[in-house]
């Protein structure tokens, strides 16, 4: 999969997050510092229900455009939802799991990165 198939994954990811009301939505670049995937994106919810709405979002978003989850885990606790689509792991948790498992302090080494940043690079078509 091309990078640019990858920021396409993740834009669409990140607003079908945002339609459902996640909390701090915050994309890694992590191409540089593993080979797990290009980016991961981690966010946080209030409750079982809206931790598993936001993971059906993003599954249905993600597959009208083609896209197929590859692994799926944690859905029926729901405290810690990963989607698996490749060159993008989504993480969506409750905040009290958000907190104690801090991905976004294990992946520091990656590159955050702003809507607007993958977005703008996605119509520079810069890789």
């Amino acid at each position: 999969m091309t990078y640019d198939k990858s920021r396409e994954m993740a834009s669409l990811a990140y607003h079908a997050l945002e339609e459902k009301k996640a909390e701090n939505i915050t994309m890694i670049d992590i191409e540089q510092v593993s080979t797990l995937a290009d980016y991961f994106i981690i966010a946080s919810g209030n409750n079982r229900n809206q931790v598993q709405a936001m993971a059906d979002e993003v599954d249905e978003v993600l597959g009208r455009a083609g896209y197929e989850v590859k692994h799926k885990e944690g859905y029926q606790t729901a405290n810690w939802i990963l989607l698996d689509y490749g060159d993008l792991v989504i993480h969506i948790f409750d905040t009290q799991n958000r907190l104690f498992y801090d991905l976004d302090r294990i992946w520091r080494d990656g590159k955050a990165v702003s809507i607007e940043e993958l977005e703008e690079g996605k119509k520079d078509n810069v890789d």
